[in-house]
């Protein structure tokens, strides 16, 4: 039992332990909040891969329909569902 209360008022180990139990939790940097921080990182690091593939897509459909005028034509009939005079659209659901 001496052994045990000697551990328990060592000022070391009670300085050590203070420390760690502040840096764990109560520190603005502790270790739950710079977890969630590196999860949100994360994602944001996904979104902008993600959205420069898409600008990257937008901008080589810009290129092409700049200069070809079946582009824009093939564009307009599958996106927006346009037709020409005299011709019937058909729409086919495969869910």
């Amino acid at each position: 039992m001496k052994h045990l209360s000697a551990i328990f008022t060592n000022k070391y180990l009670l300085s050590i332990l203070f420390f760690v139990v502040w840096m764990l939790f109560f520190d603005q940097k502790d270790f739950f909040s710079t977890l969630e921080k590196r999860k949100e990182l994360k994602e944001l690091k996904e979104k902008n891969a993600y959205y420069t593939k898409e600008i990257e897509d937008s901008k080589k459909k810009l290129i092409d329909f700049q200069g070809n005028a079946a582009a824009i034509e093939k564009f307009a009939r599958e996106k927006y569902m346009l037709k020409k005079d005299g011709e019937d659209l058909f729409i086919i659901d495969e869910k």
